[in-house]
């Protein structure tokens, strides 16, 4: 993993995944060098500092689309919002939920990346999903065609939110495969917990079932090759949910999850890297909890023991060798009890594919690109059966 903060992984992994979402190098590289100081304290102690700088660029960078776009040139704008974009929500997602500037820093980037998708002619939807007497967001990238394809749902990670999976080439790399994507904030993440106060909970299958109802609604939906994908703690959720709701065609995973719940207690002490700077602080918040240790009785229950052994659909997890994050042994724990799968596969990426790190964030193209293709090829063999 590229790593100009020593020893602070939480920095490195900011700056790989800003990367990873379209994030330029020489744009980075500006946000990072005043804070090279600050990163010696730790994740947590500059993470305002860090904060004002990645903004400074943010705003640069959003100005230079402006100016692009009042001459016209509309699509080089396009560029430029969406990559600002990326940098408000990057900043962001790095800061505790009392520093204040980082509302307006994820109004601005949610507000850019519409723009930018808008002015660049990406068919993204913003999309409404019934869930226990509210909703919660998505968006659904298609190609505008009204052409029924195979589609997935989208689910994020612990910290992560739909614009940056978007960004991250996911949207792209399906389309170029023939498959739409509904990107959505479960509980827990990007809209539905910072707009919407919707926590995590266990059992996903509560906001999964509503994601699929959803798109059988729609006209440009193949209704029976619905699969859903989750990286990171989406590598939990997914599987529950194909699991318990069986209209699901097919589950694939960017980093296996499999005893999540476990992860955290090891993390009590200190086993492991966080992925976010004030991570109880984020926790807690996710699942709508003051107190730790009842938050830790809680996702005692976040385990796919007894879970996987229900998936009767196709099944992919892929994992990174050298994830420093989740252990590599979570891959197979999956995937040897996903028994009643008709086809199951585990990939683990090595350093022969420049990706080993936690959900490809070394790199950010070989687990997204070979999820996609095992999408649809398993969607095209699904097709035929039905035929």
């Amino acid at each position: 993993m590229f790593e100009p903060f020593p020893g602070n992984y939480v920095w490195n992994l900011a700056t790989n995944l800003a990367l990873v979402c379209g994030g330029n190098h020489g744009e980075i590289d500006e946000a990072n060098r005043p804070i090279m100081e600050a990163s010696k304290a730790g994740a947590d102690a500059g993470s305002a500092q860090m904060f004002d700088s990645w903004i400074s660029v943010a705003d640069q960078v959003a100005a230079n689309a402006a100016a692009d776009e009042a001459e016209g040139f509309l699509l080089s704008a396009g560029t430029k919002y969406l990559r600002a974009s990326g940098y408000y929500l990057a900043a962001e997602r790095m800061q505790s939920r009392d520093y204040a500037p980082r509302w307006v820093a994820y109004d601005k980037g949610m507000e850019l990346f519409h723009k930018g998708a808008a002015l660049r002619g990406i068919h993204v939807e913003k999309v409404e999903i019934p869930y226990e007497g509210g909703s919660y967001t998505g968006i659904f990238h298609h190609d505008g065609s009204g052409t029924p394809r195979p589609t997935l749902v989208s689910v994020n990670g612990l910290d992560s939110m739909k614009e940056q999976v978007f960004m991250a080439g996911h949207a792209q790399s399906n389309l170029e495969r023939g498959m739409n994507t509904l990107f959505v904030d479960q509980p827990g993440t990007g809209e539905a917990i910072r707009k919407r106060g919707l926590p995590a909970v266990f059992d996903g299958e509560r906001w999964g079932t509503p994601a699929l109802e959803y798109l059988l609604t729609r006209d440009d939906v193949d209704h029976d090759r619905i699969g859903i994908f989750g990286l990171s703690f989406g590598g939990y959720h997914a599987p529950r949910i194909a699991a318990n709701e069986p209209r699901y065609a097919l589950c694939a995973v960017m980093g296996a999850n499999h005893v999540w719940g476990k992860r955290q207690r090891e993390r009590v002490a200190n086993e492991g890297e966080n992925p976010v700077p004030h991570y109880w602080d984020h926790v807690k918040w996710v699942f709508g909890f003051d107190d730790r240790d009842a938050l830790l009785e809680y996702t005692d229950q976040v385990d796919l023991t007894g879970q996987v052994e229900k998936i009767r659909v196709p099944f992919l997890i892929t994992h990174g060798e050298n994830d420093r994050q989740i252990p590599a042994y979570n891959a197979p724990l999956s995937y040897d009890q996903a028994l009643n799968s008709p086809k199951r596969h585990m990939r683990m990426f090595t350093k022969a594919d420049f990706e080993v790190e936690h959900c490809g964030a070394d790199n950010g193209t070989g687990m997204r690109d070979y999820i996609a293709d095992w999408c649809a090829q398993t969607f095209a063999e699904l097709g035929a059966e039905g035929r």
